[in-house]
C-alpha cells in the first residue's frame, strides 16, 4: 500500500476512532505531508532513522516567524510522525519503530500572566460601555457587551479552553453551579461556575431574542442571523478588552486560563485538583504552574533558615 493511502487511513482513524479535533487532523496532515515530500517517500518501508535525522536537520535550519523554527514547533512534526508510526505498527505494516523517535529537549515554558489587578480590570471592561439605547443597533451593542462580560467571567471561572467555550450550547442547566464539557480527546470533565460567572451568563441569556443553539453567538455587521462564535472571534474580543483595560501585555483566552490555574494554586489548591479542572491528561503539563507556590517556599525559608546563627 502506498504511503499516501496509509496517511489518509491514519488521519481517518485519528479523527473517528481517537476522536481528535478537525484542527488536529489538519495539523497532522500538514506535518506528515512535509515529511513525505521532503523524503520523496513512496512506501512506509522508506521511513528510516536516516531519513528522520535528515528531516530534523532540515527543520532545524528553517526560518519561522521571527527567526529559526522553534524546537517546540519542530517537535510537533515528530509527534505527528510518531503517532503515524504507532498506527502502522498496530496494523503490522513494516516501518521504523515509533519508539526510535526522541523529541528535542526544549526549555521550560514561561507563562504569560497578568496581575490580579489587571485581571479585574479585564473582567469589568465590558461593563464600562454597555449602552442604554432603544434602536436595534443599540440593542445589539448592549447584547454584545452582555455576551462579552459572560465570556470573560466564564473563562476565568472555569479555565475552559477557547474551543471548549465556543462549543457550549445555550440549553445549559444554570440551576446548578457546574457544567459538563467535552475537552481534548472527547474526554468529559466538570467545571464550576462562580457567582459572578453565573450572574453574567444569566443576564446575557435573558437579553437574547434569537433561537440559535449556541451559547455564544456573533452580532456581526450585516448579518441578520446570529451564528456560533468562533475561537478566533473570542481571541479578538479578549484582545480588545485588554487594550480597553489599559493592559499592555499580550492577553489571550489562554492567558485567562493561566490566571484561573494560578489563582487556585496561590490560594492553596493542590496540583492534582488543578490538573483535573484544566482537563490535562498529564500532571507534567500542569507542573508549569508550580512556580506560583514560590510564596510558600519563601515563608518556609524565613521560618526555618539560619536559626542557629548568632546575632
Amino acid at each position: 500500500m502506498d504511503i499516501e493511502t496509509l496517511k489518509r487511513e491514519f488521519l481517518e482513524y485519528t479523527e473517528i476512532t481517537k476522536g481528535r479535533s478537525v484542527k488536529t487532523i489538519q495539523n497532522y496532515d500538514h506535518y506528515l505531508s512535509r515529511f513525505i515530500e521532503f523524503g520523496k517517500l513512496k512506501s512506509s518501508r522508506e521511513i528510516t532513522e536516516e531519513k528522520v535525522t535528515e528531516f530534523r536537520l532540515w527543520l532545524n535550519r528553517q526560518e519561522g516567524t521571527g527567526g529559526p523554527l522553534k524546537r517546540r514547533t519542530q517537535n510537533y512534526y515528530l509527534i505527528a510522525l510518531r503517532a503515524f508510526l504507532k498506527f502502522l505498527a498496530r496494523r503490522g505494516i513494516p516501518s521504523m519503530p515509533p519508539d526510535r523517535i526522541e523529541l528535542a529537549k526544549i526549555p521550560e515554558r514561561s507563562l504569560d500572566l497578568i496581575t490580579p489587578t489587571e485581571l479585574n480590570r479585564l473582567l469589568t471592561a465590558p461593563e464600562m460601555s454597555v449602552g442604554k439605547g432603544h434602536s436595534s443597533t443599540d440593542r445589539n451593542a448592549q447584547a454584545k457587551k452582555l455576551r462579552d462580560k459572560a465570556i470573560l467571567e466564564l473563562l476565568f471561572s472555569t479555565g475552559l479552553r477557547v474551543s471548549e467555550l465556543c462549543a457550549l450550547d445555550a440549553d445549559i442547566d444554570l440551576s446548578r453551579d457546574e457544567l459538563s464539557v467535552r475537552g481534548k480527546g472527547e474526554k468529559i470533565r466538570v467545571v464550576f461556575l462562580s457567582p459572578e460567572a453565573k450572574r453574567a451568563v444569566l443576564a446575557y441569556l435573558k437579553g437574547r431574542t434569537d433561537m440559535e443553539e449556541a451559547l455564544f453567538v456573533s452580532y456581526g455587521r450585516g448579518s441578520k442571523v446570529p451564528r456560533r462564535l468562533t475561537p478566533r472571534s473570542v481571541q479578538l474580543l479578549v484582545k480588545f478588552y485588554a487594550a480597553k483595560a489599559g493592559i499592555t501585555k499580550k492577553v489571550t483566552p489562554h492567558v485567562v486560563r493561566h490566571s484561573f490555574a494560578t489563582d487556585l494554586l496561590e490560594n492553596g489548591a493542590d496540583l492534582r485538583s488543578v490538573q483535573a479542572l484544566l482537563g490535562h491528561a498529564s500532571i507534567q503539563t500542569t507542573q508549569i504552574y508550580t512556580h506560583v507556590t514560590d510564596k510558600h517556599l519563601l515563608n518556609v525559608h524565613r521560618a526555618f533558615h539560619g536559626k542557629q546563627r548568632k546575632s
